[in-house]
């Protein structure tokens, strides 16, 4: 580096020049990257067109809610004309504070590129603060182009957070239930809007014919839930295309038939604009108006499947769709039952049906059924989706995941999680019989997500958004005032119905964290139990075994460090392949990673050890597909790191020479000396090279880089010999046990619950497709 500083001025320059020429490619990759996945920019015509198709997605769930909303805020029946206006202005105040504000306008923007839901909030809280269970996060994953995080400054409110936040390993476990619990009432939601949505339609068949047997509407509703779930495995990708128009024209209906109603009946209930209205319906009515809220908070039911399917599109275009079709629609949907029912107290029950004029029931009754269902799949949908997220970071079992789509890689389906889905909402609706039950118990799971997403925001302005205090108090006291509001009156009605969403986010809480408790158990003991590689470089080339042709692919949890596995392994056996690759198949807390920066390979020992480390990197909306050649894309990962490798080793004249931790002057200056004026990409990351594109060959090289080239080839002929002698998949089955001394509750979690877990679940040999036959498992039992 001196002998660069003491050249002549034009030397400077031309040096600069290459510098200069080689880093380009890099920033412009990086860039073009980043741009790809940070920055989509859509003109004003497809914003509109994803407004347009947002309707069928997202707000299928909220846009039927007046087909039970006002059933269950009287149920049983209206005393006083007044108390329909007062319960119109909480409806109108609601769908303003709620959606409008806090949802659309501000819990929109938390989203983690573009994706919304819980784990969302967690993935961005786990980038920004060390509140990660599982400790297996290197400082490479932080250069990933989807790893989006700032940086603190010193002694700030936010640093301060992040140190609190960090320091008992009991505030991260805190953090992880509240995020389950949040995960487990939106399956919860699952559950209960199918069961709500499609009772509450059916049951217009009963106002055409009052004589026909509430058992009959149930009969019915059942039927098209059957029907519902039946056809999940096809998935939305051919009828997806409806969803809009069904919704949009259902909106325009309601609208329509708001209008209407205020015009005929009685306009005076646009008073209810007025919040004046809200202190006197709760001043007047007492404990029975106060309960009546668990009634009013359905009317914004359908908020967290807004935020939580914000990956399907821009926060701008599902803005617009709210502002200019849902909210307008829906406080005319409401005005115009709220008008009807001023001059019809005795038909509260089926408001909704007994206000559409005579000439065009049947269609809006169909209209309103298909509405429904669009409602439901997508709640479906969305549970399917939370499901493979909570799978994804060690919070659920491993099921299997099918791909309904080609085109849209989200699109999936869970055949086990929908036939359950299925068995418990037709059990709620022929179970209850009643909408009122199910509209307490959906109120329930509503407003605990709610709660939850309150609690998160908190953390993701301060620590994310970096706002002012005095900002996080006003944004949380008045959430917390709505929220709280609303909780204290459904808490009246657990007894009502409210307890079936609280058992079952219990089931389901207890599987997660069982589950989740059991993995990081798991990878504890491969962190402690690890073996040194003092130890491997003792054993010698050979490992002290006969090396047989072919490759050993090692599957194991760490990403540094050789896994007890491994001596195992070969203290119980002679002979251990010819290649040894460890695999870790490694989950991040983003959203996807780009696959050009899917692997990190790493040699491990000296080169005639031919032992490698291979560590697979996955976002948590990522897939594994049944054509991803995954064993394929190792080897060519494999092969690249070692032209790479060979390359720069061509550099340095010592035998000592190391590929990992150079410095990036020091990679400049070998791929200069190496590639001339072709441009090769690549990120340096530590200990790691991440490969973006092949380099192109030069076909002038010095007498060191064409020594390197035949070392590189001899190497590439090895390991291609080797894969062609076969290749041999080895799993670790841990399997966990609670030590003698534990408590009751640990045995029962442990022993029973974490067991039969497993031995249901899906195996990782059959989510990469790994071939029965080159399939070998080395088992291992350790107490905790």
């Amino acid at each position: 580096m001196d002998s660069v500083a003491n050249q002549d001025s034009e030397n400077k320059g031309s040096i600069w020049d290459l510098d200069q020429k080689l880093d380009q490619p890099m920033d412009e990759e990086a860039g073009r990257i980043r741009n790809m996945y940070r920055q989509k920019k859509f003109s004003a015509i497809l914003v509109l067109r994803l407004a347009f198709q947002s309707l069928g997605v997202v707000y299928g769930d909220l846009g039927t809610s007046p087909l039970y909303v006002f059933y269950n805020t009287f149920p049983h029946g209206i005393s006083d004309t007044e108390d329909v206006i007062g319960a119109l202005s909480l409806i109108i105040y609601s769908l303003t504070l709620v959606l409008l504000l806090k949802y659309v306008f501000i819990v929109c923007r938390a989203n983690d590129n573009g994706q919304g839901g819980t784990f969302a909030l967690y993935s961005l809280l786990c980038r920004h603060a060390k509140v990660n269970t599982i400790p297996n996060q290197h400082r490479t994953d932080e250069e990933l182009t989807t790893y989006s995080r700032n940086t603190f400054i010193e002694n700030s409110f936010a640093a301060k957070t992040k140190r609190w936040l960090e320091g008992h390993a009991s505030r991260k476990n805190g953090l992880l239930i509240l995020v389950l619990v949040g995960t487990c009432m939106v399956i919860g939601d699952g559950i209960l809007t199918p069961a709500i949505s499609v009772l509450s339609a059916a049951g217009g068949i009963k106002v055409d014919c009052p004589k026909m047997s509430n058992d009959i509407v149930v009969l019915v509703a059942v039927v098209i839930l059957v029907g519902l779930f039946s056809v999940q495995h096809y998935g939305t990708d051919k009828v997806g295309w409806l969803f809009a128009p069904i919704v949009l024209l259902w909106f325009l209906l309601i609208g329509g038939i708001g209008i209407f109603n205020i015009w005929k009946y009685d306009s005076s209930v646009l008073k209810a604009f007025s919040p004046m209205y809200v202190y006197r319906y709760l001043k007047r009515g007492g404990r029975d108006h106060w309960t009546s809220l668990g009634g009013i908070l359905l009317s914004i039911t359908g908020t967290e499947a807004l935020f939580a399917d914000l990956g399907h599109f821009p926060v701008l275009a599902i803005q617009i769709a709210f502002t200019a079709v849902v909210f307008p629609s829906l406080l005319l949907a409401y005005s115009g039952q709220a008008a009807y029912l001023v001059n019809h107290t005795d038909h509260v029950f089926d408001a909704f049906y007994r206000s559409i004029p005579e000439s065009i029931y049947w269609p809006v009754f169909i209209i309103a059924t298909l509405a429904a269902i669009v409602a439901s799949q997508a709640t479906i949908s969305a549970t399917f989706s939370i499901i493979k997220q909570a799978l994804a970071l060690g919070c659920f079992p491993r099921v299997k995941i099918v791909h309904t789509s080609k085109n849209f890689l989200g699109q999936i389906y869970i055949p086990d999680i929908n036939w359950v889905l299925m068995i418990l909402c037709i059990s709620v609706t022929a179970g209850f019989k009643n909408r009122n039950q199910i509209g307490n118990a959906y109120g329930t799971a509503v407003v605990i997500v709610m709660l939850v997403t309150t609690l998160l925001m908190i953390l993701i302005m301060l620590l994310v958004w970096r706002c002012h205090w005095i900002l996080v108090l006003i944004f949380t006291g008045l959430s917390l005032v709505v929220e709280l509001t609303y909780f204290s009156a459904v808490l009246f009605k657990v007894n009502q119905g409210g307890w079936v969403p609280l058992v079952i986010a219990a089931a389901f809480l207890l599987i997660m964290y069982v589950w989740h408790y059991g993995t990081v158990k798991r990878y504890e003991f491969e962190m402690h139990s690890k073996v040194s590689l003092a130890w491997i470089l003792g054993l010698g080339p050979s490992l002290g075994l006969v090396r047989v042709p072919g490759i050993g692919l090692v599957y194991t949890e760490l990403a540094s460090g050789v896994p007890r596995i491994f001596s195992h392994f070969i203290t119980n056996l002679p002979a251990i392949h010819s290649v040894v690759v460890f695999i870790c198949i490694k989950y991040l807390p983003v959203y996807t990673v780009p696959e050009e920066e899917r692997f990190l390979v790493k040699r491990i020992g000296p080169k005639n050890f031919h032992m490698f480390r291979c560590v697979a990197r996955y976002g948590y909306k990522d897939l594994h597909k049944k054509d991803d050649n995954f064993e394929k894309k190792v080897f060519d990962s494999l092969f690249l790191f070692v032209r790479l490798e060979s390359m720069m080793e061509g550099c340095s004249d010592s035998d000592e020479y190391s590929l990992y931790g150079q410095q990036t002057t020091q990679l400049r200056d070998c791929l200069l000396s190496n590639i001339g004026d072709t441009t090769l990409s690549v990120i340096s990351s530590g200990d790691s090279i991440v490969p973006i594109k092949s380099p192109q060959a030069n076909p002038t090289m010095t007498s060191s880089g064409q020594a390197s080239s035949q070392t590189e080839v001899g190497e590439l002929e090895f390991l291609s010999s080797c894969r062609d002698a076969g290749v041999v998949h080895i799993l670790g089955n841990t399997v966990v046990r609670a030590s003698r001394n534990s408590k009751f509750h640990k045995k029962i979690a442990v022993d029973y619950i974490y067991a039969f877990l497993r031995k249901i679940c899906r195996e990782n040999s059959v989510m990469f497709n790994v071939p029965h036959e080159n399939l070998l498992n080395v088992g291992q039992i350790f107490f905790v």
